[in-house]
């Protein structure tokens, strides 16, 4: 089934009249996708591609600029002045009730026409839906190659993190002076040894750093790590090639021969949320039901804030994962934002929750999972069970 076709059919199945594609210097990130444009290439000019729900579609380009979509299929108009594109956008829209563009009023990724587009689209007498169920199965699903360097990327991760906190126990046990900085760099020329990229350097925090989710250390600012710290690693990478996917985990650990109570109990119940999220997915699949990202963030803060600390837990439970860090499938978030995008077979997506004790320190795990074509749920980075003692 060609791009029109399924995307008529998505139509079809949203009571809509059609869907209304809209760029101005690449405004819409996903029409560029959907399209295959070339992903350096902004447009200067606004155009339109129109895709109704039976029938062909309509090009409305600029003068300037009129062979944007020769490629794609259909009629093309051609405006000039802002009299003429509003006149061609009436007459296309006319007798419409109801057509999708990349707008919402609760998912920012989405969201990518501008409100005086969506307001210009209203005043011929049109309702403006969101496109975020039908999107992601344009922007987010992976074909099998993709999936295969998405899995490669999460065995590296796995592989460097051990690797890293021998990396660290050995330095430490010889005396040698070492930094966040050190680490970090340590996994960056990792990475660059297994073939991998990365589109910044990796995490990592010691003690009361480990708190603050988004911190990274430089040169310049890095704390020492010691004997007795406690470490967070957030790594993500993606093979060095066209098209490759990245993936992303998270552990934690400690120079020491163990842990503290306090430490084990926060982790507990990080790992309680993680492992309870991942089977809420798993079970949905089997039951051929739909999942949307949403749900499956309640079912870990519902247990972190059981647990006395919900307002510890500050981000998303985890996000899609593409080309991109941060893709353009459904996030696994209910904090943030209300994300009801369904989770798609062929899609990736983090699970990350985390408790931050500001002051004393954090606790996330992460790992991946992948929803292949036949629904079957595969975690993709490997699972920590339990925090890493430097020093058994």
């Amino acid at each position: 089934m060609n791009k029109i076709a399924e995307a008529q059919k998505y139509l079809k199945e949203m009571g809509v009249d059609g869907w209304l594609l809209y760029d101005f210097a690449h405004s819409n990130p996903p029409l560029y996708i959907f399209l295959d444009l070339p992903q350096d290439k902004a447009f200067r000019r606004r155009f339109f591609y129109w895709i109704p729900v039976v029938g062909p579609p309509v090009k409305l380009v600029h003068a300037i600029e009129p062979h944007t979509l020769d490629e794609w299929p259909g009629s093309k108009q051609v405006y000039s002045s802002w009299q003429s594109l509003h006149h061609a956008l009436s007459s296309i829209l006319k007798g419409k009730k109801k057509v999708a563009m990349e707008y919402s009023p609760n998912i920012p990724y989405v969201s990518r026409v501008d409100g005086g587009t969506v307001d210009l689209v209203r005043s011929f007498g049109v309702e403006v839906v969101s496109s975020c169920d039908f999107l992601p199965h344009f922007t987010a699903v992976l074909d099998d190659a993709q999936a295969q360097s998405h899995i490669r990327a999460g065995k590296v991760l796995d592989q460097v993190a051990a690797a890293t906190w021998h990396w660290i126990a050995e330095r430490l046990k010889g005396g040698q002076a070492i930094t966040e900085y050190d680490v970090q760099q340590k996994i960056m020329n990792d990475f660059a040894e297994n073939g991998m990229i990365t589109d910044t350097a990796p995490v990592v925090s010691v003690n009361a750093n480990t708190a603050d989710p988004h911190y990274c250390p430089t040169q310049l600012h890095a704390k020492p790590v010691r004997k007795g710290d406690f470490i967070l690693l957030d790594m993500w990478c993606k093979e060095a090639k066209e098209r490759a996917i990245f993936a992303d985990i998270t552990r934690v650990g400690i120079a020491a021969a163990k842990s503290t109570p306090r430490q084990q109990e926060i982790f507990q119940i990080v790992r309680h949320a993680q492992k309870a999220a991942t089977d809420f997915v798993i079970k949905r699949f089997r039951e051929k039901r739909r999942v949307e990202g949403y749900e499956i963030d309640d079912v870990a803060r519902h247990l972190i804030k059981q647990a006395g600390y919900g307002d510890q837990f500050l981000h998303r439970t985890g996000h899609n994962i593409g080309v991109d860090l941060h893709g353009s499938g459904a996030h696994i978030d209910n904090l943030e934002m209300h994300d009801v995008r369904p989770i798609l077979p062929g899609t990736c997506f983090s699970i990350e929750p985390g408790i931050y004790l500001e002051g004393e320190f954090g606790i996330r795990l992460e790992y991946d999972l992948y929803i292949d074509k036949q629904r079957e749920v595969h975690i993709v980075g490997g699972i920590q069970d339990e925090i890493v003692c430097l020093f058994k």
